[in-house]
């Protein structure tokens, strides 16, 4: 994420120079510029959140968490997701990540999105969720699909040859237009999930979410919605991180250093219940890797009463 311009050129540099000293490294470097910007352009969020960055880093979490707070204050939309990391510095479970944040994440990453998926990190969210459908609902074709969290069309490509009309949602108007070029989507919507399940008309056979509740954690509402908008003998695909048994929290979810939701599987399974699903399958998988290796997850098969 950029942090576009303070207004004031000299700010502007000092918080270059900062943001390169600390991809350098040099983080008590990065932490003198951050601070000199701020000297300048103090009603600047991008330097304050920057500062707080470094200072976590750092591990001075006292002032880290003063920075992330007057960074919210000056942007109380949250674009840049200070509110998880004072979540992770108070060890505060927050139920999801700020609207503006994940819009602004995903709009600055559409251009690459597919080639770092797939070539950096491995990605195979959509191929799993096809696997998973494919042993639970092999001679199923559905009709029609609602693809939640679409991002640039992975899944519906995947899909495609088991769907008839797939409606897309994803908050980022530019994975929106990506998606579009695909020419795979009815309708698309750039909102959040559970607006645009409210939105768009019509009873679906599948909901499907590819990676897309690393970014909830209290997936009760989604869930309920998906289940509302599905119609009998219907069924629900997703995969999540798997947040391991040991650690799991009370609240069944937790954010984790990555900045991503990671759910247990007892409250995948009552969650789902709930919400008056029934869960079908339950399984690890492995969607994708960071820094070289697997990040553990699950996919989830779920269906309506009567499939």
């Amino acid at each position: 994420m950029t942090g576009q311009s303070s207004g004031d050129l000299s700010a502007d540099r000092r918080y270059l120079w900062a943001e390169a000293s600390r991809k350098d490294g040099d983080l008590a470097a990065a932490a003198d510029l951050y601070r000199q910007a701020i000297e300048i352009a103090p009603d600047w969020p991008a330097a304050w959140f920057g500062l707080g960055e470094t200072l976590a880093a750092l591990g001075e979490p006292e002032p880290a968490k003063e920075a992330f707070g007057v960074c919210l204050g000056l942007a109380p939309g949250d674009p840049f997701g200070a509110s998880l990391h004072l979540a992770r510095l108070t060890g505060d479970t927050t139920d999801a990540m700020p609207a503006a944040y994940v819009t602004r994440l995903f709009d600055d990453y559409a251009d690459r999105f597919e080639s770092h998926l797939v070539d950096t990190l491995d990605y195979r969210g959509p191929a799993i969720l096809l696997e998973a459908l494919e042993q639970t609902a092999p001679a199923a074709r559905f009709e029609a699909v609602c693809d939640l969290g679409c991002g640039t069309g992975l899944m519906a490509r995947a899909l495609a040859w088991r769907a008839g009309a797939i409606d897309g949602i994803d908050l980022s108007p530019n994975m929106v237009a990506h998606a579009e070029r695909t020419g795979l989507y009815r309708r698309l919507l750039a909102t959040d999930c559970l607006a645009g399940l409210a939105t768009l008309s019509g009873a679906y056979d599948l909901i499907v979410a590819a990676d897309v509740f690393v970014y909830l954690g209290d997936l009760a509402p989604v869930l309920a919605a998906a289940r509302a908008r599905t119609r009998d003998g219907g069924w629900m695909a997703f995969t999540v991180q798997a947040l391991p048994e040991p650690t799991a929290t009370d609240a069944g979810f937790a954010l984790g250093p990555d900045l991503r939701y990671a759910h247990s599987t007892a409250y995948l399974v009552q969650a789902a219940r709930d919400a008056c699903w029934t869960t079908r399958l339950l399984a690890p998988a492995v969607t994708r890797r960071d820094a070289g290796r697997d990040v553990p997850g699950l996919v989830v098969v779920l269906s309506c009463d009567g499939a």
